[in-house]
């Protein structure tokens, strides 16, 4: 993985590393399927004070301030409906394209199913000792977005067809504070009928 050697919310991708609109469907056709009901956290980053992104092995998630560091407790306009963000590893893994993972700016990469059809919005998880609630914000791509993994990479995550993958991820609150680990289970516990 090409890791830069300062990332913050400022970086741009690498252009050579940016995969057409082809090769992102080839390469979800190939990707394995993560697990529905018991996953794992991956990887934790935390943007810190100027944009920075730190790649953490362990936080604590908090019902007043998010992953506790994070830039979503020092926005003045935070809304609890997208506290914490979680995207799925391979997904990342899969539009990164050997960039840092940390360029997507979420904070929590778990191997999860996070489809609409597996997490819906009101979906509960055990996150570490955490609790988390899957909200109806959708999480969609912004520009930073595509100057980091491209213009396909954003089409490709927005498209209508594709929408109900979440592929760029899913926005959650904390209901339960309590810390979190690289390596802890992600399960879910609580999926409205």
């Amino acid at each position: 993985m090409l890791t830069p050697d300062r990332v913050d919310s400022h970086t741009a991708g690498h252009r050579a590393l940016h995969l057409g609109m082809s090769d992102l469907e080839a390469r979800l056709a190939q990707l394995t399927a993560s697990p529905k009901d018991l996953g794992s956290i991956s990887l934790l980053v935390r943007r810190a004070e100027g944009g920075k992104r730190d790649v953490i092995g362990s936080g604590h998630l908090s019902v007043n301030a998010g992953l506790v560091g994070d830039e979503w407790a020092r926005n003045p306009e935070r809304s609890s409906d997208a506290q914490v963000t979680m995207m799925d590893l391979g997904v990342a893994r899969l539009i990164a394209n050997g960039q840092s993972l940390s360029l997507f700016g979420d904070q929590l990469f778990v191997e999860l199913d996070l489809s609409r059809e597996n997490m819906p919005v009101g979906s509960r998880l055990d996150v570490g000792a955490a609790v988390l609630e899957v909200t109806g914000r959708p999480h969609n791509g912004c520009q930073k977005f595509s100057s980091r993994f491209g213009t396909d990479a954003l089409r490709f995550v927005s498209r209508p067809d594709l929408r109900h993958k979440n592929l760029r991820g899913l926005y959650l609150r904390v209901l339960r504070d309590g810390g979190v680990k690289v390596g802890d289970c992600v399960t879910v516990v609580h999926r409205p009928k």
